[in-house]
């Protein structure tokens, strides 16, 4: 489990990076804790919920098939 937390936690940090997007602005506009976010792109991550994984959408303006693509 943690193996593909990792890689969720990579593509995560990936696709707001291409949005220029700060760890503070990108938990603002989700309405998640950006302690949280944090722990989701570091090394030791957690799994998000489904209602994590559709905050984390729409703050990176994308579906939640976007944001899970690519990660096996």
């Amino acid at each position: 489990m943690d193996n593909i937390n990792l890689k969720f936690g990579k593509k995560l940090r990936q696709l707001r990076t291409e949005r220029n997007m700060t760890q503070e602005e990108l938990a603002e506009k989700s309405g998640i804790d950006y302690k949280y976010l944090q722990k989701l792109e570091g090394q030791s991550p957690s799994s998000p919920t489904l209602s994590t994984l559709e905050k984390l959408a729409v703050g990176l303006d994308i579906t939640i098939i976007q944001l899970l693509s690519d990660i096996q």
